[in-house]
């Protein structure tokens, strides 16, 4: 006999059973009627545009890279069009088989094999093109395309050489470009939201950014932005129908204030020589001509070069790549002086009528140890005038000893010593204008009274570049006035300013104006040989920078036989006088003389930039 509770409790429980599977079956319904409406309804736009994206290929258009331009107008930097066979390594079996072939239709160099081969493995890997040769001929370019059916791994494509008109003249100023890396590539496109993949292929060689100089400094300018083009691709990926074109964006072209007659003189005047030579306006602080020698050619770093001769200007001891310009450092010798002069005025130390005599020495009180004169004999009884005109080393030694060292360190500071003075140059150097803590810090030493002594005639620590000298003769010839140096004339960063400098007026610095222009005009000038190659009146000071230390001209014969120990020969100068326009300064290494061996190149420069 069936129980009727029992009955009941089993008939509820299949109700709930299929109450459940009712349940389940509704959601179920309802999810996949959500689905179906979402991807046919409000999904559909993605979708859409998904299977378009899939059907279309983004092509990179290259801008072309702005020109740089001289103070007059003329093109120092160009862009040249040029047909360039490019090959997919990737794509090719061997090599030696592919070069074997294509050597038949085109010529090609000892140089251009080498450069091949010792990047065809890398590309390989990399899936990166390799332009195996630059600029064919309309004949080379009907050869190949006659026969391209034979290297599906090779094409021909235009490309845009960036071409110095002067390779040699501007190597360091003005710089060159190179080829870009994946990371260096993707940063830039990324900022301009374009796709990368495609574009690291195709212009992994043809797209080339600043390495060096203006071209790196202004590097975002010149450059330009991508456009692209848009195509209809089929199933195979062929390109079909253009459906949108984005024009690139040239690059600005840029207007420096460097004066290309007057880099010529500059160049020609060094001869090859080691050294460097800076040419500043002095109302605008535009830097007018910056020659560093020896040179290389930007064209050949530019536009390709093969490892073997990139390493053999890279091993060269006379460092062409080095820019001496505004990273050489060098002792300012007695260029140093007329700052000191002006040190002892505002100090009160001394005044223009103060006089001592010089016997050719100087004895330190605390050691009594001897530092000597570059005259044997001394000067007799000199003034500061004098002192600057005959260039007395025992005047300004004695000078600075009675100085403060701090207070003579931020003097000197005053006049860009120890500072970065350029706005746009490429990497300068700040030299070293040493303080007692630095010489703790370096060298483990205190400051002694000795080291103040040297800093006197500019010797000792103390170091400049060639393009702080520049400034520096730029504030002596503008009465204390100060602005950074920029290689744009219209630089809105530069700003005038009267450098810190208490108790000199104008009458002082004529004064000194007067003694510099004596250091040519006077017989007893230490640059009196400068005479006769000026054509306007120029005030200089000229120094020695003494690399091995002496005490008579005797050692200095037998020390000199080494050329490397020579003294190097330095010198500033501006002009015309008593209203200068330009400054200028000279460093030629192991030269020895600068009144005599720097003296007529600064001269040569300056009589040309004034003719104008």
């Amino acid at each position: 006999m069936i129980d009727i509770d029992e009955r009941y409790v089993e008939k509820k429980s299949f109700f709930n059973r299929l109450l459940v599977v009712y349940i389940f079956f509704g959601i179920a319904f309802s999810f996949f009627l959500h689905k179906t409406y979402s991807l046919q309804i409000s999904e559909y736009t993605n979708y859409e545009s998904a299977s378009i994206k899939n059907k279309t290929k983004e092509v990179l258009v290259q801008p072309v890279r702005g020109v740089i331009y001289d103070r007059n107008g003329n093109i120092i930097v160009k862009n040249v069009p040029t047909y360039d066979l490019i090959l997919k390594p990737s794509k090719v079996i061997s090599i030696e088989n592919f070069l074997n072939n294509i050597s038949k239709i085109i010529d090609f160099n000892e140089s251009e094999f080498d450069y091949i081969k010792e990047n065809f493995a890398a590309k390989a890997s990399l899936n990166r093109e390799l332009v195996i040769k630059k600029d064919l001929s309309m004949e080379e370019i009907a050869k190949f395309e006659v026969r391209s059916f034979r290297f599906p791994s090779a094409f021909i494509d235009v490309r845009y050489s960036r071409i110095n008109n002067y390779p040699h003249l501007f190597s360091h100023a003005v710089g060159y470009v190179g080829g870009v890396n994946n990371e260096e590539i993707e940063d830039i496109l990324r900022n301009q939201d374009l796709a990368q993949i495609e574009t690291i292929f195709k212009y992994s060689n043809g797209f080339q950014m600043g390495k060096t100089g203006l071209e790196n400094t202004y590097d975002d300018s010149l450059r330009g932005k991508f456009g692209k083009k848009v195509y209809q691709v089929d199933a195979r990926g062929r390109l079909l129908k253009e459906e949108e074109y984005i024009k690139p964006i040239n690059g600005e072209d840029l207007f420096t204030s460097l004066d290309i007659g007057a880099q010529k003189i500059a160049y020609n005047q060094m001869n090859n020589r080691r050294g460097a030579v800076v040419a500043i306006e002095i109302d605008t602080g535009a830097i007018v001509s910056y020659v560093s020698t020896p040179s290389f050619s930007t064209n050949a770093i530019s536009n390709g070069i093969s490892s073997k001769e990139f390493n053999s200007l890279i091993k060269d001891i006379n460092k062409p790549f080095f820019d001496r310009a505004s990273q050489g450092r060098y002792s300012p010798a007695s260029t140093i002086k007329p700052a000191i002069g002006l040190f002892g005025i505002e100090k009160n130390i001394i005044d223009w009528n103060f006089s001592m005599k010089d016997p050719g020495f100087f004895v330190l009180p605390e050691d009594q140890r001897v530092y000597r004169g570059w005259r044997e004999g001394g000067h007799g009884n000199v003034n500061l005038n004098k002192a600057i005109i005959v260039s007395s080393n025992t005047f300004f030694f004695s000078l600075a000893y009675k100085s403060d060292i701090n207070e003579l360190i931020n003097h000197l500071s005053n006049f860009g010593f120890g500072k970065n003075v350029c706005i746009d140059c490429f990497n300068p150097d700040n030299g070293l204008l040493p303080t007692p803590e630095w010489k703790m810090n370096n060298l483990n030493f205190g400051w002694f009274k000795g080291d103040t002594v040297n800093l006197g005639v500019g010797q000792g620590y103390l170091s400049a570049t060639p393009l702080q000298l520049a400034y520096y003769s730029m504030i002596l010839a503008n009465y204390g006035i100060s602005q950074n140096l920029s290689f744009v004339h219209e630089n809105k960063e530069k700003k005038k300013h009267k450098i810190n400098i208490e108790n000199i007026n104008d009458q002082d610095w004529n004064k000194l104006h007067a003694s510099m222009i004596g250091v040519i005009d006077s017989p007893i000038g230490t640059a009196k040989r400068l005479q006769k190659l000026k054509k306007f009146k120029v005030a200089a000071k000229s120094g020695t920078v003494e690399l091995v230390s002496t005490d008579t001209k005797e050692d200095y014969k037998i020390i000199r036989e080494n050329e490397g120990n020579r003294d190097h020969a330095i010198i500033i100068a501006f002009g015309p006088m008593p209203n200068p326009k330009y400054a200028v300064s000279v460093v030629i290494e192991n030269g020895e003389s600068g009144g005599s061996v720097a003296g007529p190149v600064a001269i040569a420069v300056l009589n040309d930039l004034l003719e104008k």
